[in-house]
């Protein structure tokens, strides 16, 4: 690994946990038990730490679901009518991405500003529902094993015995100790966790009045991998208490009415090959080329579908389901394939009109909960990190981001059953790109899909931000103008979609009812060409905000048109150099990157940081883990 990027991934991790200072255990939070006998500790959050209406309650809390498993949740009244409104769950992805990204930056009832300060959301998924943010699984964001005292320092995690702080350090601060066995290390191997912190908070004194009306899950990014397996385990332990057969004593069935799924990382054969598709062929719909040298493309061409190259490991890791060769086959397809965007274009991977560091979506937050009064009015026994990168390991040991666990037959299953299954993308996003995602809705066939057409989504405003593609209770949505964390770059057609959803209503008006009769009509594919109008060729300062009318930065447009001029020449010599670079590393990169995954663990772990990166597109210090 070069020093360049492991400095980066350093300064990311420590980024993400600024103004850490030791926490305070705390002592006021209520104890119960719920669902599946699991106790809770909770407590309710004062007005103003987040939610901003007087009228709303929220409460957070700890479904301690084992010994060393502490799931922390955030729960807030719907808005609207929290006794006749359903229930909905977020949870991000990473794997080890806080759910506290999708409520401070994408659709909970805050967000933070520049200058510390809590601002109200009126796009807020709880205006239609009672909402729940999850940190999932143990260590990630809230959640935690074992909290020890302890600071990070050049990639390694060092406990503090006495609670000292070394001098000159900045990263000291409350953590959970250092164990990948202490988390789970595949999607599959997380579901029963979840399910088990769900059974627990959803039967908890303060949340179980809320769960009379249907349960609606919605997740993004890594949530491709987790939406699908999640949900399948949750109609599968339903039937299990039906046949009162299930195994764990005193679980309730969980009415699951609604998955929706934005950006999500399904399929890793269809989708690491997206990667050249959203970039060279087909393209994607705002800039053609994306690439200003052929030798770019031709190197990503081979780097994809070569013999022994990146589709040839996936498909070895599919049919051995061996550990190493699908970490191995990560590892390649991850370095070779993925960050070729990264390394030839300048521009970040979860928006693709926008150069890094890019500032949107806003990520004031970790600060914020980091505060001594936040952590205490939110009953907080750890410091609070973005992501964890105990979890990231763990998943990387067993190659769970090369590996697909049957997202496709699951999703067949859940359509089959009745649930309601939405599909949605930022088409922005190059990640988990909206042409990867959009074959990948082919492979679930539900009834009718395949003669299904494309057609305009309309919302309130009275705007056209995307299509949709349905059949009954399963649709795929493209959202124009908008990144990887749709929610925040479209507010309205996101909330409406959601609202859609979980009423069977159809997507594209919101005024059909769903049935085995309806499917959309129109075009067999969504063709529209949003051009260079809104992407950005200079890099935005830090405190830049995003308007979400005009669909780009404010006052960007007249910078925007003055860059373009000197586009070509800027481009060139940026490829040149980054060419002449990875020509010179291209004979030793897999060896080094394996051999850097085996050597180093924690904050400076290519594989913790490589599956991670899924989970957002935010970090601290570049401006998502889904």
């Amino acid at each position: 690994m070069s020093s360049f990027l492991l400095t980066a991934i350093l300064s990311i991790f420590l980024a993400s946990s600024v103004s850490a200072q030791f926490v305070t255990p705390p002592t006021d939070l209520k104890n119960t038990t719920g669902y599946a006998n699991v106790p809770v500790r909770y407590k309710e959050v004062p007005n103003g730490i987040c939610e901003t209406n007087p009228d709303v309650k929220s409460y957070s809390g700890y479904a301690d679901i084992a010994p060393d498993q502490h799931i922390f949740f955030w729960f807030f009244e719907s808005r609207r009518s929290p006794s006749t409104d359903p229930i909905s769950v977020w949870i991000n992805g990473g794997p080890g991405s806080s759910s506290m990204i999708g409520l401070f930056q994408e659709l909970g009832p805050c967000g933070i500003d520049s200058e510390g300060n809590v601002y109200n959301n009126p796009y807020a998924w709880n205006e239609v529902s009672n909402m729940l943010f999850i940190d999932q699984p143990t260590t990630t964001g809230l959640s935690y094993s074992i909290p020890v005292a302890g600071y990070t320092e050049q990639g390694d995690f060092s406990p503090l015995p006495n609670g000292t702080c070394p001098e000159g350090v900045t990263t000291c601060g409350t953590y959970s100790t250092y164990d990948t066995s202490l988390t789970p290390n595949s999607t599959v191997n997380a579901a029963a966790p979840f399910y088990l912190a769900l059974q627990g908070i959803l039967g908890s004194d303060p949340i179980k009045p809320y769960t009379s009306n249907g349960f609606n899950f919605a997740t993004e990014s890594y949530g491709g991998h987790y939406g699908p397996v999640f949900s399948a385990y949750i109609v599968s332990q339903n039937k299990a208490i039906a046949a009162n057969v299930s195994t764990i004593p005193n679980a309730a069935p969980i009415d699951l009415k609604s998955l929706l799924i934005g950006n999500g990382w399904f399929s890793p054969i269809l989708q690491y090959p997206s990667y050249y598709n959203y970039t060279v062929t087909p393209g994607n719909t705002y800039l053609k080329p994306f690439y200003n040298s052929t030798s770019t493309e031709e190197l990503m061409f081979d780097a994809t579908y070569g013999a022994g190259n990146c589709t040839d490991q996936l498909t070895a890791c599919a049919q051995t389901g061996d550990d190493t060769t699908c970490s191995n086959a990560d590892d390649f397809c991850y370095s070779e394939v993925e960050v070729v965007f990264d390394d030839y274009s300048g521009r970040d991977e979860y928006d693709s009109r926008e150069l890094t560091p890019d500032p949107f979506p806003y990520n004031y937050y970790p600060d914020y909960l980091n505060s001594p009064s936040v952590q205490t009015a939110i009953g907080a026994t750890v410091n609070f990190s973005d992501s964890s990168n105990i979890v990231g390991a763990a998943f990387a040991s067993t190659g769970d981001d090369a590996r697909d666990p049957d997202t496709a037959g699951a999703l067949s299953t859940l359509v089959a059953s009745g649930v309601n299954v939405i599909l949605y993308v930022g088409d922005a996003d190059y990640i988990c790109n909206w042409v990867g995602v959009e074959a990948f809705a082919n492979l679930v066939s539900a009834p009718g899909y395949a003669d299904a057409g494309y057609t305009d989504i309309s919302s309130s405003d009275g705007r056209v931000h995307g299509q949709v593609k349905q059949s009954n209770n399963f649709a795929f949505v493209r959202t124009y103008e908008a990144g990887h964390e749709v929610p925040f770059y479209q507010p309205v057609v996101s909330l409406e979609m959601f609202e859609r959803s979980y009423s069977f209503k159809d997507v594209a008006t919101g005024e059909t009812d769903l049935g085995p009769d309806y499917a959309t009509s129109g075009t067999p594919t969504t063709t529209f060409f949003e051009g260079p109008g809104t992407v950005q060729f200079e890099v935005l300062p830090e405190n830049s905000t995003y308007n979400t009318e005009t669909d780009q930065p404010d006052g960007a447009a007249a910078v925007a048109r003055q860059a373009r001029l000197r586009l070509p020449k800027r481009e060139e010599s940026l490829r040149k150099r980054k060419e002449e670079r990875r020509a010179d590393q291209r004979s030793t990169v897999q060896k080094r990157w394996s051999k850097e995954r085996r050597s180093v663990s924690g904050v400076g772990s290519e594989a913790g940081w490589r599956d991670i990166k899924r989970g957002h597109g935010s970090w601290v210090g570049r401006g998502s883990g889904s």
